[in-house]
C-alpha cells in the first residue's frame, strides 16, 4: 500500500509509514504495537548501527506506547521525541538505544538515572539491570512515573521525586549513569559517585542549539571522557528553578 501523507519515517524496504500502519492495523490491538514496536527497533536503532543485544532486546519488550500522552499514542514509535506535560519530553527512540548501548550493561549492575520523565527509560534499562535508581524533579511526572513502573511490574526500579543533580548517595556507588537532561558542566557529585569501571554518559554543551553526548569512564580512580553524538536536550532543572 502506497502513501500519501507527509511520511514520520519510512523504512528502506517498504513504502509504508508508521502513520499508516497505526491506523490500518488499528483493530488488531496489541498486536499492532507490537508490530510497530519490532519496526521501529529495526529501523530507526539496528540500522543505524546500535548492535547491543540486551538494549534491542528490552526496546522490543517496553510498550512506549503507554509511557506517552495519550493524545500522543499514535506517535509513539515514531522516529521523534515527543511532549509529556510540564515542558518535558520522552526521548527518541534512537537516542534511548543509543545511550543505553553505550553504557555496555550488565545484568547485576546497578545505574542511576537522572531525569525519570515518562520512566520510559527506566522501564529499559529495568529489563536489562539487577536495580535502576532514578530522580525527577517534576514532582507529578515523578508520582506518575512511578504508579506506570508499578503497574507494568518494574518492582527493581526505584523512584526519588527531588534534585538530581547531588545524585543519590545512599544508593551509590553505581556502575553506570545516565542523565536525560543538558548540563554546561557535568555535576561532581555525580562523578563522585561513579563505581570503579562505571561508565557515565550526559549532554553536554554551552548552550541548547550545540550538546554532545559524552561518555565519561572511571579507572583507577581517574576519569576519561570521550564526545559521541550531537544531541538536543531540555536543560538539567535544579530545585530553585520554577516548574
Amino acid at each position: 500500500m502506497a502513501c500519501d501523507r507527509k511520511c514520520i519515517i519510512r523504512t528502506k524496504t517498504c513504502a509504508v509509514c508508521i502513520f499508516c500502519l497505526l491506523f490500518v492495523t488499528a483493530a488488531s490491538g496489541q498486536k499492532s504495537y507490537e508490530t510497530l514496536r519490532k519496526e521501529m527497533v529495526r529501523s530507526q536503532i539496528q540500522e543505524r548501527g546500535v548492535d547491543d543485544h540486551a538494549t534491542l532486546k528490552a526496546m522490543r519488550k517496553v510498550p512506549r506506547h503507554l509511557f506517552v500522552l495519550d493524545e500522543f499514542k499514535y506517535l509513539a514509535y515514531s522516529d521523534s521525541a515527543l511532549p509529556i506535560g510540564h515542558q518535558q519530553t520522552i526521548s527518541q527512540p534512537y537516542i534511548v538505544g543509543f545511550m543505553t548501548s553505550q553504557l555496555h550493561l550488565k545484568a547485576k549492575e546497578r545505574v542511576l538515572e537522572i531525569g525519570t520523565g515518562s520512566g520510559y527509560q527506566a522501564a529499559v534499562l529495568a529489563e536489562i539491570v539487577d536495580s535502576v535508581y532514578t530522580i525527577e524533579i517534576v514532582e507529578p511526572l515523578g508520582l506518575q512515573a512511578t504508579e506506570r513502573l508499578m503497574e507494568l511490574g518494574y518492582d527493581n526500579v526505584e523512584v526519588r521525586i527531588g534534585d538530581g543533580y547531588h545524585g543519590w548517595p545512599e544508593k551509590a556507588p553505581f556502575d553506570a549513569i545516565i542523565v536525560t537532561a543538558a548540563v554546561e558542566k557535568i555535576p561532581q557529585p555525580l562523578l563522585d559517585q561513579l563505581a570503579e569501571g562505571g561508565r557515565l554518559i550526559i549532554p553536554v554543551g554551552p548552550v541548547p542549539e550545540f550538546r554532545v553526548l559524552q561518555i565519561v569512564t572511571k579507572r583507577k580512580g581517574k576519569f576519561k571522557t570521550r564526545n559521541t553524538l550531537p544531541v538536543r536536550f531540555v536543560p538539567f532543572k535544579r530545585k530553585k528553578d520554577k516548574n
